[in-house]
């Protein structure tokens, strides 16, 4: 089991995690924790009773949920519904349990830091600017990492809006990267030698900033566009993409310098960059 995907036990439940490296968020099956909270022996008709009187209540879905796949009873990867912290903490709120209470505990000391950002988000940038400086990354390299998470979050807001589905965002940018980059984020990754690390952490300046590029463009033509689904969404992610290839093209050919680069945070060189 790995940090992307992994059990986590509380009072002997067993509830299932992922890891959201673009996000950088522990999803938590909700299923699971409806489980733990009612102890019912169904507790997927729970949720799902529990979802449709919320929603005739608002007359919006609950939430935003979305689905992901994670192990199932049976051993394969299934789609289920799964809850960021913060949405998790609302929706205890919503069930009367004697175990909300212990259950927060839990929680928080599980992830108390990202219950602390949650309620101060100015928490959330010195911890993440303190770990990038202990790594040994430059200040300028640092700001731009963390301007790319706020054009990356303003990105999948809109893809939210647009109806696409949060499994389907490596697919979009997938698109994005390629155009911009010629490869996916897989090969791209392969090309710098790399394996399970983030992308964007082992990035020059230079490929940072071209690739927020692409993705404030691309952000920017579907506010502008609105599409609807993953198709139109993916013709969107290409054109966005392209801006940056282009910014790409005539940077190379000003400087007669390659723009993506082998080098990743191993080498001292992309540190100081």
């Amino acid at each position: 089991m790995t940090k992307k995907d992994a059990i986590k036990i509380f009072n002997d439940y067993k509830i299932r995690t992922k890891w959201d490296e673009d996000e950088e968020e522990w999803y938590f099956s909700i299923i699971d924790i409806v489980g733990v909270l009612t102890e019912s022996t169904t507790p997927k008709r729970y949720w799902s009773d529990l979802k449709t009187k919320l929603k005739d209540e608002s007359g919006q879905p609950y939430e935003n949920i979305v689905r992901l796949k994670m192990p199932s009873t049976d051993g394969k990867m299934r789609l289920t519904d799964v809850a960021s912290t913060e949405q998790i903490l609302r929706i205890i709120q919503s069930i009367p349990s004697p175990n909300a209470e212990p259950f927060k505990r839990w929680l928080a000391k599980m992830g108390h830091e990202r219950l602390d950002e949650i309620a101060d988000p100015e928490k959330a940038i010195d911890r993440a600017f303190n770990t990038y400086r202990a790594k040994g990354y430059s200040e300028e390299w640092i700001n731009q990492r963390l301007k790319s998470k706020e054009v990356r979050k303003d990105l999948t807001d809109e893809w939210d809006r647009s109806g696409v589905e949060r499994i389907e965002y490596s697919l979009l940018t997938d698109e994005i990267t390629n155009a911009w980059a010629g490869m996916t984020t897989k090969e791209y990754k392969q090309f710098k030698s790399l394996k399970k690390e983030n992308l964007r952490d082992n990035m020059s300046n230079v490929e940072l900033i071209l690739n927020m590029l692409a993705e404030v463009s691309t952000t920017q033509i579907s506010k502008s566009e609105g599409p609807e689904g993953f198709e139109e969404s993916k013709n969107v992610a290409q054109r966005g993409g392209a801006v940056a290839g282009d910014a790409q093209k005539t940077l190379e050919k000003e400087t007669g310098n390659k723009v993506i680069t082998k080098k990743n945070a191993k080498t001292p060189e992309l540190l100081d960059n």
